[in-house]
């Protein structure tokens, strides 16, 4: 039977890092965002259902995610629009997933908002990749176009790091060395996966 762990943590505290380590070991990664993306990318089965809802916002390379989002950041009726085209395309992508990894010992669901969404029910454990709110702070206020009151908002959108922890089964540094982040990831999946038959 497959063990799923899911894999989560807040803006800017270094979880597509994490992911990227987790799949180098050779465990099937299912990211979330990435599929996102492909579904809004060019071509993607989501950019015309978009565009008849949110007028405006797709273009020849698809969806234009920054202005998606500041339509709908600070407001709920719109989010939970966006979320009904968004959820249901995804879930099917995530049991395509499982099903074509039904052999694995483990795979990694990787999800950003996993327990904002319930998604938790989904997976055996958790484990929430973390930094302390400082570096957090500086690592998304570095990112192109982020704002101070945009970071504020998507904050308020996601639970709090403190609660994600006390709620995680395994939690992964990234404010050390990445070779110390790399160290807590194996010792994880050395805790879930089998030792191969000599």
């Amino acid at each position: 039977m497959t063990l799923k762990l899911g894999l989560t943590g807040s803006i800017g505290m270094g979880k597509s890092t994490v992911a990227k380590m987790i799949a180098e070991e050779g465990v099937p990664v299912f990211d979330a965002d990435a599929v996102v993306h492909k579904l809004q990318g060019p071509d993607g089965a989501l950019v015309a259902e978009i565009e008849a809802h949110f007028p405006g916002s797709t273009g020849p390379h698809g969806v234009n995610r920054g202005a998606l989002a500041e339509r709908v950041l600070g407001e709920p009726a719109e989010l939970r629009r966006l979320e009904a085209l968004v959820h249901p395309a995804v879930a099917r992508e995530r049991e395509a997933f499982l099903a074509e990894h039904a052999d694995a010992p483990l795979v990694v669901l990787d999800i950003p908002l996993l327990f904002e969404g319930d998604g938790d029910r989904l997976v055996d454990k958790v484990a929430v990749v973390s930094a302390p709110p400082e570096v957090q702070r500086e690592r998304v206020l570095a990112r192109q176009g982020m704002t101070a009151e945009k970071f504020e908002r998507i904050l308020a959108r996601q639970m709090s790091d403190l609660d994600k922890r006390k709620r995680a089964n395994f939690i992964i540094p990234t404010h050390v060395s990445l070779d110390e982040t790399r160290r807590a990831v194996r010792r994880i999946l050395a805790c879930l996966v089998p030792p191969a038959d000599s």
